[in-house]
């Protein structure tokens, strides 16, 4: 009896074993999997930001733990690239707040300026490999999931031009669909937890608090999110028209979209709503 039940035991425990090593297997070739389609989606990206949005060069960091950063902390690295002239901008280390694609990391939204090295809302901490590449022109834009950051997209011009709304919605529309490939990717890659065991004698949870939508039913434009940035800020709508180089009817259409697609009926709810929602901080 002690014989077969040793047998047995054996038996299930080679079983136990071989089933933790399938599992970690499948694990690694979907993480594998994961990979390989985030580097193309993302390296496709950055060829179609020069092929279809009449910029210069494309470039595209991927969120990454830098070296000697702190734990927590967030930063990326320019994996991807299309039109550069030179290397310097790449496998460049970007911490989130430095540069216009570290400020877009993040504050989580697209963000622009005509002439990069004159402006002065940044750092320059990237001046030298920029002027490498002779660009002036720069927009960055999140490729977001809800909350989750799947890199910052870069579209540079080689002149000093103004972003209209036509180029930055190209833009845009070229990194939703990015994130929306990489967070199905990320979905697939996930393995599905099983349901916890519940005692029929436990007691049923309490049904969930209601709670303020984190986005837009309808996402909000790039511009009407800068719009908007703005105006959380406190300033007047001359003063954001005067900043984005917008006319004063401009910008009250945009916060009324806004508005509507918050679902709010003054400048102080949209206020609200807005750092509520986490779409500006």
């Amino acid at each position: 009896m002690k014989s077969a039940d040793t047998a047995r035991t054996a038996q299930s425990e080679a079983a136990r074993a071989a089933q933790a090593t399938e599992a970690t297997e499948a694990a690694e070739v979907a993480a594998r999997a994961a990979a390989l389609v985030r580097d193309a989606v993302l390296g496709d990206l950055a060829r179609r930001v020069v092929a279809e949005c009449g910029v210069d060069v494309g470039l595209v960091g991927v969120p990454e733990a830098l070296p000697g950063s702190r734990a927590g902390s967030e930063g990326m690295v320019l994996r991807h690239w299309a039109g550069t002239r030179a290397d310097l901008l790449h496998d460049v280390p970007v911490p989130a707040g430095l540069g216009l694609g570290g400020r877009a990391l993040a504050e989580r939204a697209p963000t622009w300026v005509p002439d990069y090295r004159a402006a002065k809302d940044i750092s320059h901490h990237y001046d030298a490999a920029v002027a490498a590449e002779d660009l002036y022109a720069m927009l960055t834009v999140p490729l977001l999931d809800g909350t989750t950051v799947h890199g910052v997209v870069y579209a540079s011009v080689r002149a000093v031009v103004p972003y209209g709304d036509v180029r930055i919605a190209a833009v845009d529309r070229l990194a939703r669909a990015a994130a929306r490939a990489l967070a199905e990717s990320a979905a697939w890659c996930r393995e599905k937890p099983a349901p916890p065991a519940v005692s029929p004698a436990a007691p049923k949870p309490a049904p969930p608090a209601a709670v303020r939508p984190l986005t837009p039913s309808t996402p909000l434009t790039p511009r009407e999110h800068e719009v908007l940035r703005w105006a959380a800020t406190g300033r007047t709508n001359p003063e954001i028209a005067a900043r984005l180089g917008l006319t004063r009817n401009t910008v009250t259409g945009y916060l009324k979209s806004a508005m509507h697609k918050l679902g709010v009926r003054n400048r102080t709810e949209l206020a609200l709503a807005a750092r509520e929602s986490g779409l500006v901080n």
